[in-house]
């Protein structure tokens, strides 16, 4: 059975998406099996593996409002062995109005990748940088939410709101539901940088990955390339984290 691992912060621009191809390509170079599920309308995740949103005729959106679709056939094969991808487009956009007010809307991606789950080691779901219908059916649908956070103070305070809605999915559906934290965009150089990674290991203790990922242009340079760091940089600095946070989730999970 997959691990299912939902990507979220309502902030943007903190390595939500990045994180997403990066860890799935980690776990790939480790021998797992690994699909990356992409919930933002933007389709960033799409465009950083090497695909055009608008070439997909059918989506992950179409297996959330129809129930019998056959999601089997959305799945796409990357530039990366043993990397799969179900995509999204602008279509995704509608998406919550279509869903809010259904019986069980929070459940909906859940029951979506139910037929599929059985086919990979992992599943990593990235989500928009929001707190509505799409961010709470993600951790409904988890085991694990990792949560990206810049080593900033204003992202601290941010946390608070998303730690409210992770609490309630807890509490109201999904209890074994556990919350982890990767330091994310990290400038050395700054003493304020270095304050907010500290409080950060204070305040949330083991809950905390080691691995820090520090800001560096390579990331963007990969993501115009179409390929993870990995593939574009294999021996950089970013590579290397993305590598060790790989092997700290998996011992997590042993």
């Amino acid at each position: 059975m997959s691990k299912l691992y939902a990507l979220t912060n309502q902030k943007g621009g903190v390595g939500k998406t990045t994180t997403c191809a990066c860890l799935g390509t980690a776990f790939t170079e480790l021998g797992k099996r690994v699909l990356v599920v992409y919930l933002d309308p933007q389709a960033a995740l799409t465009t950083s593996l090497g695909f055009d949103p608008d070439s997909f005729e059918q989506t992950i959106y179409n297996a959330l409002i129809d129930d019998e679709f056959p999601i089997k056939g959305v799945i796409t094969e990357t530039k990366v062995h043993n990397l799969f991808l179900l995509p999204s487009n602008l279509d995704l956009s509608g998406v919550e109005g279509e869903l809010i007010g259904e019986i069980g809307w929070d459940r909906t991606l859940k029951d979506a990748l139910s037929p599929i789950v059985k086919g990979y080691d992992f599943i990593l779901i990235d989500c928009p940088p929001s707190l509505g219908l799409l961010t709470t059916n993600a951790p409904m649908a988890a085991e694990r939410v990792i949560i990206p956070v810049q080593s900033e103070y204003l992202a601290l305070r941010g946390l608070k709101q998303l730690n409210r809605i992770i609490s309630k999915v807890q509490k109201k559906g999904n209890p074994k539901l556990k919350v982890k934290i990767l330091r994310t965009m990290h400038d050395a150089r700054t003493a304020h940088t270095k304050e907010v990674v500290e409080e950060l290991e204070r305040v949330f203790g083991p809950q905390v990955y080691q691995p820090i990922i520090k800001r560096t242009i390579k990331f963007a340079d990969s993501a115009l390339a179409g390929e993870p760091i990995l593939i574009y940089a294999g021996r950089s600095e970013g590579a290397e984290a993305y590598r060790q946070l790989a092997k700290e989730v998996l011992k997590n999970d042993r």
